[in-house]
């Protein structure tokens, strides 16, 4: 099931997204939750169109717990090698956006970096999780953009500022909830041009390795997300650019990035 979170007429809800198409097609509907998705729920039974709503951020983390150097390839290019133990940041919840909101690009930065990322949408609260229960604690997947200012994350030692800055973690277009997330393609581009293309099956660590690692640090609460790392080919952003992040099974997370006002 796919569920996406909106707002209409000032009122924001979680709906399960029905039909096939993109979000602008007029093809898709969404049926009301009642309440929220991560229990048990029920549809309304009433349905709005897709394109006549503002989708939002399928969810609302407390935290987003990211990956670093998961994918061989991507660590080679930036001249790193894969860590023997995952490398963890965070992301804070301001700087998580919707589909077809704006990035910014922040103003300390002159070298502004996309990076196509499977996120994994946590539903319920859980810690100390063992590999063979971790999909119990798994409410869905969705795709993710863990925009990076790659100059300021090169020069200094912590990645607080690089990639957390407000608008650098854009996540849709909705949370896919039936999903093996074991070998989906992963695709990025820019303008239309093709930036990035890999798949999940190239994770250094698996969703199971990567949930059970965090998850021994911290307790993770119901809709917050961890980002799986990305694939080889990041590169460059610039004012006016429409980035595009395309996971397979999930659908496809269109930003455009501006001036920081």
């Amino acid at each position: 099931m796919r569920i996406a979170r909106f707002s209409i007429d000032g009122n924001v809800a979680f709906g399960a997204v029905e039909g096939e198409g993109t979000p602008e097609s007029g093809d898709l509907v969404l049926d009301i939750i009642k309440g929220i998705p991560y229990a048990d729920f029920e549809l309304s039974g009433v349905k709005v169109p897709l394109n006549k709503v503002r989708l939002l951020p399928p969810v609302l983390p407390s935290k987003v717990v990211a990956i670093g150097r998961n994918y061989a390839e991507h660590a080679k290019e930036l001249g790193n090698e894969v860590p023997e133990i995952p490398v963890a940041f965070f992301k804070p919840s301001t700087s998580v956006i919707g589909p077809g909101d704006s990035i910014a690009y922040p103003s300390f930065s002159s070298e502004l970096h996309h990076e196509a990322e499977l996120a994994v949408v946590i539903g319920r609260m859980c810690r100390e999780v063992p590999k063979e229960r971790v999909k119990d604690v798994i409410f869905g997947y969705t795709a993710a953009n863990d925009v990076t200012a790659r100059d300021v994350q090169q020069r200094e030692k912590q990645w607080a500022r690089a990639k957390g800055f407000d608008t650098s973690c854009p996540l849709g277009p909705w949370v896919e909830t039936d999903l093996d997330p074991s070998d989906l393609t992963i695709q990025c581009t820019v303008n239309g041009e093709q930036r990035q293309l890999g798949r999940t099956s190239d994770m250094v660590r698996s969703v199971a390795d990567l949930v059970a690692h965090v998850s021994e640090a911290m307790t993770l609460l119901p809709g917050d997300v961890i980002l799986t790392g990305t694939p080889a080919g990041v590169g460059p952003l610039n004012v006016g650019d429409e980035v595009a992040v395309t996971i397979e099974g999930i659908g496809t997370l269109t930003n455009k990035v501006i001036k920081r006002g």
